[in-house]
């Protein structure tokens, strides 16, 4: 909002509308944390909270690795890449299992914001949708070689 504020911005290559949105929802979770009574505490090296705090508001759009390489959405099946300029787009080896905020449709279907994620979290988090034999075949299924990982390896 201040000069100063945009200038960091720029020098650190963010967009300004970016980090005025990101303060919003900052701000709005700072207000729900009052309004509830939950102390606010941060452990930013707990990933795995966050990502199951993430899983728990898009369980259904999660995507498990095939054996081509590509992604198949779990309860839709479609065929499903990640977006060339994702964090995870390059990572060796892919996550086998993943929760992703939107598709994008051009000449494939991409996954933006993806995050790896937990085969047995779909469980706790939507018992509903998803049941222990869904999750067995997540973890046992055989990939080839140096393709697939799960988080906790």
């Amino acid at each position: 909002e201040t000069g100063e504020s945009t200038q960091w911005c720029f020098e650190n290559f963010i967009q300004v509308r970016s980090m005025k949105k990101a303060k919003d929802v900052r701000d709005q979770l700072l207000g729900l944390f009052e309004r509830t009574e939950v102390e606010l505490k941060s452990n930013y090296s707990d990933t795995a909270a966050i990502r199951k705090a993430v899983t728990s508001g898009y369980f259904y759009h999660t995507a498990l690795l095939q054996r081509s390489g590509n992604y198949r959405t779990l309860k839709k099946p479609t065929t499903v890449h990640i977006h060339p300029q994702a964090a995870l787009a390059k990572t060796q080896p892919p996550p086998r299992l993943v929760v992703y905020f939107e598709l994008v449709r051009t000449s494939k279907d991409y996954m933006r914001t993806v995050s790896e994620i937990e085969s047995d979290w779909l469980i706790e988090i939507a018992p509903h949708l998803y049941k222990a034999k869904d999750v067995e075949a997540v973890d046992s299924r055989k990939m080839p070689k140096a393709v697939g990982r799960s988080a906790a390896e």
